[in-house]
């Protein structure tokens, strides 16, 4: 073993060691579409007094944070997006609507001294009424909440005055108080003028008389008073938690919120576990069946893959959503695209030099593969930090997924599986029988292509019309029935129930109708999960629904899914989403453009878009939803295109500067026809994971899997048979001269202590 081997294998053995430490000490962190709860998204408004940025914001955000720590809820979550969006998530809330007003509420507290109504309106009063509906005519407020203390609820069971809230001054705001009181207490005791309202959001809560005790203009020195009513202990805990919270510093509107049922998410984590082992097991069996004794040793690898970046992720503490996990599972599939790469390239070297020894073959594989592994897997990371970048909520977090199982997948493949190979390599048995490596033959679909010699892109304009064909079926699909998009770009709400037992979708609509939404849009999968999407609903019609589709459901409508998401919200997205595909464009050009020909980046770019088009139009004619998830499947199917394109063209310009007087087409077909087996078998070992999530999944996750089911066997088609032949019309008619750089050298390199001879 030389020291280069035993150096990797050190490392992937203390890697992978240290990995299973954390992951059997630390536990997932769970995001609240797998946990269950409620996800908000606040946005604050100016006022004619302060403007809504970061600071204000900011302000505004602590008053909540002590808001959401009285409600109890178990490790609450607040952050500001950009200049004035608060994000709260509250694990394990089920039922929105308390937190969405206590949150919502601006709390403006003020206290007024009560007036005479006068004959004419006065400037600086106004009219309420009070607690038992008289009008009382206020004066100008003589202080606000902001000179509240401390406020706290408690029932008095001695005098048989039930609930309060007693109320403490601090400074300036407690002589204040001393003086509205004082001059209160200047009126008879039946005088409505020795009331103090106390006015809750333009709404007098309490206007108590001031005690008889109290003397004319001496008040209540203490800095303390008692709010009393007909409480409940529920009002008297909620009035005690605004007014010690004090008055938003701005005015907030709720622009998005989510709520999740825990069952959903355990579901989807079950879904997803079992999609990942299914998944995992056949792409495992494949590669064995495939590549034999290294493709054993990579499925190895690709167990140790899995355990590396589910330690990352904990270790790290990133939030693992619905999305991120998918995301992982999806990374699983992916991971052995570099092994496969390498061992194609193994296959090509054995066929090539019969007495070189497999050790040298494998070193010579895992060189001449570097640049199409680093560069396809660029592309993927780029197309990530878009998703981070520009995505919102859980599509974040799929794109961190992404990325940690991008990295985690080259190291697997290029230090635990290097290692393992090269010290099988070593075997002499494994040497001398090299059918047993599974790369000392050249492989059944290289054979049968080699036997059949096809030109696949000899004719680049017939293989564009059937590109063009696919494009126009796609177009006509979005301009005919319309993409179905989900109430993140529309706004709107939208509900999911359980109910107890199967209802046809024309009883949950009637059922809908009687709750007073008879527009609303009512779907049903299964006949227990029905889905209402709107406009106007809110809180109260959605319990109102909920008690609908249980008289005809069985009795139970379990609400397992909510999604509330504002105008100016669905808007915004929709515009982002629009920016994030404009960009993941420019972005992949410029990247390619600088690492090849622009000739071949525009190629590569066309058939980019044509993948978007086919899978929008797809979706079109199935009228699944497009959504943030779908949103995330679209940006990853655009890695995996460039991706495939990007394998190709690294093997065309590799031929080329091995010959730069050859003819192109020539060539690129032969290019195609080398990349072929690796393409085939990187595909195959996707479609596992993605096909056993479509089937497994359900919801968002199966939606997810089939449009990267989709994009997968499009963008396999079309970095073939779309970006190559359009890179070939653009190159035909110009003298353009071969890619700059040294040729590769024909014969490999040498490792030490190698001569290369063998008895």
């Amino acid at each position: 073993m030389t020291r280069t081997t035993a150096v990797r294998a050190v490392l992937a053995a203390l890697v992978l060691l240290a990995s299973v430490f954390i992951a059997l000490t630390h536990s997932p962190r769970l995001g609240l579409d797998l946990r269950g709860g409620t996800r908000m998204v606040l946005e604050a408004r100016d006022t004619a007094t302060a403007r809504a940025d970061a600071d204000t914001t900011d302000r505004t955000m602590e008053v909540l944070r002590q808001r959401v720590d009285a409600l109890g809820v178990a490790e609450p979550t607040l952050t500001r997006s950009g200049e004035n969006r608060i994000v709260v998530e509250l694990p394990d809330v089920q039922d929105p609507r308390r937190a969405a007003e206590v949150l919502g509420r601006t709390a403006q507290l003020t206290f007024h001294p009560v007036e005479t109504p006068p004959e004419g309106r006065k400037a600086g009063l106004r009219v309420l009424p009070d607690e038992q509906g008289r009008q009382l005519t206020l004066g100008p407020a003589a202080l606000s909440g902001a000179g509240v203390e401390d406020a706290v609820a408690r029932f008095d069971s001695q005098q048989g005055t039930g609930w309060h809230v007693a109320v403490d001054f601090k400074g300036g705001a407690a002589r204040d108080w001393a003086g509205l009181t004082g001059r209160a207490a200047c009126h008879p005791v039946q005088d409505d003028r020795r009331r103090v309202a106390i006015v809750l959001d333009d709404k007098v809560i309490s206007s108590p008389q001031v005690d008889p005790s109290v003397g004319c203009r001496s008040g209540i020195a203490s800095g303390s008073t008692q709010i009393s009513g007909a409480f409940g202990a529920a009002e008297a805990k909620e009035l005690a938690l605004l007014i010690e919270g004090g008055a938003l510093p701005l005015p907030v509107e709720t622009v998005e919120q989510r709520t999740v049922g825990p069952t959903l998410g355990a579901e989807a984590i079950s879904a997803s576990a079992r999609a990942a082992v299914i998944g995992a097991s056949l792409t495992a069996l494949f590669i064995t069946f495939v590549y034999r004794l290294f493709g054993a040793l990579a499925a190895v690898a690709l167990a140790a893959y899995g355990v590396i970046s589910y330690a990352v992720l904990v270790g790290l503490g990133v939030t693992l959503t619905l999305p991120g996990l998918a995301g992982f599972v999806l990374a699983v599939g992916m991971a052995v695209d570099a092994n496969v790469l390498v061992f194609e390239r193994a296959r090509e070297e054995c066929a090539g030099r019969r007495r070189r020894s497999l050790r040298s073959a494998m070193s010579a594989a895992h060189r001449k593969a570097w640049s199409a592994v680093a560069d396809s897997n660029a592309t993927t990371l780029l197309a990530a930090g878009l998703l981070f970048v520009l995505g919102s909520g859980p599509v974040k977090g799929f794109g961190v997924t992404l990325a940690i199982g991008v990295v985690v997948s080259m190291f697997s493949a290029l230090v635990v599986a290097r290692a393992l190979t090269d010290v099988a390599a070593r075997v002499p048995f494994v040497d001398r029988f090299r059918s047993v490596s599974g790369v000392g033959g050249p492989g059944r679909v290289r054979t049968y292509l080699a036997r059949r010699g096809p030109r696949l892109v000899h004719a680049p304009r017939r293989r564009l019309v059937v590109s063009a064909v696919l494009v126009a079926v796609a177009v006509t699909g979005i301009l005919l029935r319309g993409p179905n998009l989900g109430v993140e770009f529309t706004g709107g709400r939208l509900v999911e129930y359980a109910t107890g037992r199967t209802l046809d979708v024309e009883t949950a609509r009637s059922a809908v109708a009687e709750a007073g939404f008879p527009d609303a849009e009512v779907t049903t999968a299964d006949g227990k999960d029905i889905s209402v999407r709107g406009a106007g609903i809110d809180d109260d019609a959605a319990v109102a629904i909920g008690g609908a589709l249980a008289e005809h459901g069985g009795g139970t409508a379990a609400k397992v899914r909510d999604e509330l998401i504002g105008p100016s919200m669905g808007e915004e997205l929709r515009r982002n989403a629009l920016v994030a595909l404009g960009i993941a464009v420019v972005a992949q050009l410029a990247y390619l453009a600088a690492r090849f020909r622009w000739t071949f980046a525009v190629g590569c770019v066309g058939a980019l878009v044509h993948d978007v088009v086919v899978v929008v139009g797809a979706f079109a004619w199935l009228g699944r939803p497009v959504d943030g998830v779908f949103l995330a499947a679209l940006l990853t199917v655009i890695g995996y295109s460039v991706n495939d394109s990007v394998v190709v063209f690294d093997r065309i310009r590799e031929l080329w500067r091995r010959n730069p007087r050859g003819a192109l087409p020539s060539l690129a077909d032969t290019a195609v026809l080398q990349t072929v087996p690796r393409t085939v078998n990187t595909g195959a070992g996707a479609l596992f994971i993605l096909g056993a999530l479509a089937v497994l999944g359900g919801g968002s996750l199966a939606d997810f899997s089939v449009a990267l089911l989709i994009g997968v066997c499009v963008g396999t088609y079309s970095s073939v048979l779309t970006a190559v032949p359009a890179a070939l019309l653009l190159e035909a008619g110009r003298p353009s001269p071969a890619p700059t750089g040294r040729p590769r050298a024909s014969s490999p390199r040498r490792e030490p202590h190698d001569n290369g001879a063998r008895v």
